[in-house]
């Protein structure tokens, strides 16, 4: 049933030509409070896959300010400062800033069902982790649709800590969506 999920995932992507890139950069305070700016761009084909079932007030991707702000009424501790978007010939380029009280109100909204992601520590010194991928079998067609689909998409996630330190990452999306194992990130500070 996965691979069936799978394959007609990447048709439907292949058929639309949509693509998805993100950028994460997160800003922590001596409090545990923080920022975090989010950029990402997304077809404007996959934004309008949603709505030809009828089901455009449940996008699972938000793409409007009005998206935010259903998605940040329903957590505890996060709110939106600002929103903009801007639409290119084919994609639409989202960019939000939001303020969170704790890292824990990060964590809901980066994962809201609470099982992608561990915390431990404080502002001052702990652990944040989170999981990209799960893994999955390899289908070889299907590893190489993938990066010729994704290959100039990327996840870019950075951290800046309490003490000054930043530290990022860059993944190309076809290698999370491709791994075998599971992919988690970790930052130790």
């Amino acid at each position: 049933m996965y691979k069936i999920k799978i394959l007609f995932l990447f048709l439907i992507i292949i058929l639309l030509n949509s693509c998805l890139g993100i950028s994460l950069d997160i800003s922590l305070n001596s409090n545990g409070s923080g920022n975090v700016d989010l950029e990402y761009r997304i077809s404007k084909s996959l934004d309008s896959l949603g709505r030809l079932d009828g089901n455009e007030r449940w996008n699972t991707i938000p793409v409007g300010r009005a998206d935010f702000e259903r998605t940040l009424d329903r957590l505890n501790g996060i709110k939106l400062l600002s929103f903009s978007s801007k639409d290119e010939e084919r994609d639409i380029i989202i960019n939000a800033r939001m303020e969170f009280e704790t890292i824990h109100a990060l964590l809901s909204f980066l994962d809201s069902q609470g099982r992608q992601s561990f915390y431990e520590g404080d502002a001052n010194s702990g652990i944040l982790q989170f999981t990209l991928s799960e893994g999955s079998e390899n289908n070889i067609a299907l590893d190489r649709l993938a990066k010729e689909i994704f290959d100039t998409y990327m996840v870019n996630i950075s951290m800046r800590f309490p003490n000054g330190r930043r530290t990022s990452f860059s993944f190309p999306i076809y290698e999370i969506l491709t791994s075998s194992e599971r992919m988690t990130v970790e930052f130790n500070w």
